[in-house]
């Protein structure tokens, strides 16, 4: 009778230990795949490393937006009223893309401080902009002349 309990038992510890394991090893891998955001400002006190992919939102600084002679590569400033972050991106910008504008960007840090893009999202008409641009606004106590989008849940 002992040595069917003393079974049982280890059986229950394996199986404990294996549902320990299953969750660390996926809260590990989740941790890996989460994507921060920042605002500009938010940006100079997070603590980002270079090869850390993470978005960044803001508005499109007025006389910043600047094409290099390669006629994909561009290079613009994002604000959120309080600080401002140079971003240079490669590709094809979205139609809707302009200066003052709220954009998310994705991409990483390069050594220089230069965010560097890897995709580009623009607002989809004059009455959005995306949550998090807004939200971050918000914060850092700019004015901005979009209102920020209320989302309800159906």
């Amino acid at each position: 009778m002992a040595t069917k309990r003393k079974q049982r038992m280890i059986f229950v510890i394996v199986l404990i230990s294996g549902f320990a394991a299953a969750t660390a090893l996926a809260l590990f891998a989740f941790q890996k795949n989460l994507l921060y955001f920042y605002s500009p400002s938010q940006l100079s006190e997070a603590e980002v490393t270079e090869d850390q992919l993470f978005r960044l939102g803001g508005l499109v600084v007025e006389g910043s937006v600047v094409r290099m002679p390669d006629g994909i590569t561009t290079q613009f400033s994002l604000t959120d009223m309080q600080g401002q972050v140079q971003v240079e991106y490669t590709g094809l910008l979205p139609d809707l893309f302009r200066e003052g504008q709220g954009i998310v960007a994705q991409g990483k840090l390069n050594a220089s401080g230069l965010f560097v893009a890897q995709e580009v999202l623009a607002k989809h008409d004059e009455n959005y902009m995306p949550p998090e641009v807004a939200e971050a606004l918000k914060a850092a106590g700019g004015e901005h002349p979009v209102s920020i989008p209320k989302t309800t849940v159906e």
